[in-house]
């Protein structure tokens, strides 16, 4: 293996049983109780192997609900979707730290049922929101302009909620990577909603803020994501922030400055993959990863990794702790904080180990030989751990099941048991 360095005590927790059909609460008229504890203990029925940082003696666990979750980190909560009679849905919220219950949304019904509305966090100015959002058609659907983006935003500290509904042709891609909620074709047209206002503002392709003498950004254009500068655009090659910086002029010294593809993007951050400069030692073989910080443009951190056999279809998605000091992507690791940036490979350049998360201490979790970090999650492959501190690589036990996210001192584990219901964990840190 080679890394290739470049540059008191938890209460009481709630065992939450929630059924993938339950009754209604917050202004509903089912007859059915609200979803609430049905059990103290001292910890989870459910006792999953896990890394050595985290007990199983102490936490919390919902059963049934869907797999998807989000954080607010300011606030503490976390939330996750249910289902209720009637074809539809609704948001809870616990304590994330305790496993306490907290707010829960109204049940409300997508426009299309049969499809489980996503979940996403965003933060705008001072306040934390999460949005469920869904597509699907509005009347009888004969046209396409029937069809529409369905936004459900909830403030995280109360959960007072703004339904706002984009009219959108064509399957949306709906992101959040902040201020504003994001959604666009997976192309050049896209429209930003604000959180706070529920304001709605479309951006034609034509009002990208193309960059002067730059015939490759329209060429594939598509809107990646936002900074609070603006929208962040890339095109065959190079990217930009509209009316904010341009990649040619933030390159990573040594590589070619016309060259920069983003791969992911993530809150405060873009990771872009660089060519070396023509006539660097390494040119023919190795390609440069950088993290650059999306307000400003500059690169923060880099990496060099060999260039990839066959180029993947999709590229790992970043993943940020929750200190917003380490960042993760396949085999890619970097301390933002130190400006140190780990390629994990093998002598032959091939990537051993995908990671999929990363806590607030700089520990990385992930697995060799699997797929993705799906695959790590679910408990694919031989799981390891790595200290972005030092860049050592620590195998783990076979059988341990890796956290999907860190939060409050809580690493987040998920799990299906036999009868196909989904479980949702959290072990606190040991100690």
């Amino acid at each position: 293996m080679r890394l290739a360095l470049a540059g008191g005590v938890l209460v009481l927790a709630l065992l939450l049983l929630v059924a993938t059909c339950e009754g209604d609460s917050g202004g509903g008229t089912d007859s059915r109780q609200p979803v609430k504890p049905v059990k103290k203990s001292a910890g989870p029925s459910t006792r999953l192997t896990v890394p050595p940082e985290y007990t199983t003696a102490r936490g919390w666990e919902i059963v049934g609900a869907a797999p998807e979750y989000a954080v607010s980190r300011p606030t503490g909560r976390l939330a996750f979707l249910v289902t209720a009679p009637g074809d539809r849905y609704r948001l809870r919220t616990i304590d994330a730290a305790s496993g306490k219950l907290a707010w829960s949304g109204p049940a409300w019904r997508p426009p299309d049922p049969s499809h489980f509305p996503k979940l996403l966090a965003v933060a705008a100015a001072d306040r934390q929101y999460f949005v469920t959002w869904a597509y699907g058609t509005a009347g009888d659907g004969l046209s396409a302009t029937d069809t529409f983006v369905s936004l459900d935003v909830y403030d995280a500290a109360d959960g007072d909620r703004r339904r706002v509904e984009v009219p959108w042709n064509g399957a949306p891609q709906v992101t959040a990577t902040g201020p504003d909620i994001l959604i666009s074709d997976g192309r050049a047209n896209s429209a930003v909603v604000d959180p706070a206002t529920g304001e709605v503002s479309r951006v034609a392709a034509e009002a990208l803020g193309y960059p002067k003498g730059c015939p490759s950004c329209r060429q594939l254009t598509e809107v990646r994501g936002q900074s609070a500068r603006g929208l962040l655009v890339s095109g065959a090659r190079e990217f930009w922030v509209r009316g904010g910086w341009f990649s040619r002029n933030v390159a990573p010294r040594g590589t070619d400055r016309r060259s920069g593809v983003p791969t992911s993007v993530a809150p405060g951050w873009v990771l872009a993959r660089w060519q070396l400069a023509k006539g660097a030692r390494r040119a023919a073989s190795h390609e440069l990863w950088a993290v650059h910080d999306v307000t400003t443009g500059k690169p923060v951190v880099s990496a060099q990794c060999h260039k990839p056999a066959i180029e993947p279809g999709r590229h790992p998605q970043a993943v940020v702790a929750a200190s917003d000091g380490y960042l993760v992507a396949g085999n890619l690791a970097f301390d933002l904080g130190a400006a140190r940036g780990f390629c994990l490979e093998d002598e032959e350049g091939s990537a051993s180990v995908t990671l999929a998360s990363v806590t607030d201490r700089g520990v990385a979790y992930g697995a060799s030989n699997v797929r993705d970090a799906s695959d790590a999650l679910e408990g694919g492959g031989e799981p390891v751990a790595v200290d972005l501190t030092s860049g050592s690589l620590s195998p783990l036990s076979p059988n341990v099941r890796l956290p999907g996210a860190e939060t409050a001192g809580v690493g987040l584990f998920g799990w299906t048991d036999r009868r196909d219901r989904p479980h949702l964990i959290g072990y606190p840190r040991a100690g």
